[in-house]
């Protein structure tokens, strides 16, 4: 069982940054992998990018490559989303999540935070 907590949402003008942050609990953070995905309104929850157990590797939605950057601390229990220049069509709820093998479908993760907005004016 793993509870996740995201914080760091808020409004932001266009071209703008956030970084999210995902508090895990338990004492084996380091066994899951985590993704973040956004859900806008009217819309099918999405994947954004996803970092292996021990920050080796990741894999980005082409929608934010080179914007975005994950990055985890498993010392911390905690996944970050460092988000840069930012557009009004990230606009969103980002959640974060873990499962414990590699995914980027939604549908294949375990566990999930309650979600933070982001809204981003033009």
């Amino acid at each position: 069982q793993v509870q996740l907590v995201e914080s760091g949402g808020g409004l932001v003008q266009a071209g703008g940054s956030l970084k999210l942050s995902c508090a895990a609990s338990g004492r084996t953070f380091s066994a899951y992998v985590m993704g973040w995905f956004r859900q806008a309104p009217g819309k099918e929850r999405e994947f954004v990018v996803a970092i292996s157990r021990l920050g080796r590797s990741t894999d980005y939605a082409d929608s934010v490559k080179g914007r975005f950057t994950i990055s985890r601390d498993n010392a911390k229990n905690t996944v970050y989303l460092q988000m840069n220049s930012l557009k009004p069509e990230d606009t969103a709820v980002y959640y974060c999540a873990a499962r414990r093998t590699w995914s980027s479908l939604p549908m294949e993760y375990d566990w999930w935070g309650q979600g933070t907005q982001v809204t981003v004016s033009s």
